[in-house]
């Protein structure tokens, strides 16, 4: 694997393998960092891209059948950045009972400004746009107050969430917990007892921090009191269904 790098431009090609993702998140993270975005963006962006490129190794080529994933980046005059993921393989589509990855599609949209997908009988290209000032489209790149406090623990991270958390800040306080845990790729506990009484923006934060942690292999776990607001609000809302609601009393 070797770094293709220029001006403005980055760009991999990797083989079709699970286990050349890591290395290519890290690299292209490392590159992003010149760019100018924002740590959040930063995260954001690579969560997108780590979906598109973990679709094409898993879907592009069949099994046996050496492939290879290529990526290209490159940083826009208006301060955006663009990155390109394409394959050459013919992609299959998995039977129903393998589709926990299915949502890697929203979560690009989730993530990114624009998705476009191109399916070719010799590949897929899916070029992921971000463009600068995001906060245009309500997007808030920092919380005006901080309503979680995100811990580094050896080995997972731990979110403990104080007050209330309306829906305006449903997206700073996703993108904070994924920076954290590295897109869903560390494990992470998220302590709700000290949740305030408004928590839109916490639940619509939790389920894409869920489905991140799910592409990843892992689970969230959520300490809420068994009687208390927070539970009835992840019921409420179906996030029960996506992270592990464990008890934890006063």
């Amino acid at each position: 694997m070797t770094d293709q790098l220029a001006d403005h431009h980055w760009g991999v090609e990797f083989p079709a393998q699970p286990a050349q993702l890591a290395a290519v998140r890290a690299r292209l993270d490392s590159w992003l960092a010149t760019s100018g975005l924002t740590e959040d963006d930063r995260y954001d962006l690579l969560i997108a891209v780590n979906e598109a490129a973990s679709n094409a190794v898993e879907h592009a080529y069949p099994p046996g059948e050496d492939g290879v994933v290529h990526i290209e980046a490159d940083t826009r005059p208006d301060g955006g950045v663009r990155v390109v993921v394409a394959d050459y393989g013919t992609w299959r589509v998995p039977p129903a009972a393998l589709t926990t990855r299915g949502r890697g599609l929203l979560l690009m949209h989730e993530n990114v400004d624009d998705v476009l997908i191109d399916r070719q009988p010799t590949g897929t290209t899916v070029t992921l746009r971000m463009t600068p000032g995001r906060t245009a489209r309500g997007t808030y790149t920092s919380v005006p107050r901080e309503p979680v406090v995100v811990t580094e623990r050896e080995g997972w991270v731990e979110v403990v969430v104080r007050g209330d958390v309306p829906a305006q800040f449903a997206p700073a306080v996703r993108r904070r917990i994924l920076a954290a845990a590295r897109g869903g790729t560390v494990p992470v506990v998220v302590d709700l007892r000290a949740l305030g009484s408004r928590a839109e923006g916490l639940i619509r934060s939790l389920r894409p921090v869920a489905e991140a942690a799910a592409a990843a292999g892992n689970r969230v776990v959520v300490r809420a009191p068994e009687d208390g607001h927070a539970r009835r609000a992840l019921v409420a809302a179906g996030v029960d269904r996506v992270v592990d609601v464990v008890p934890h009393h006063p």
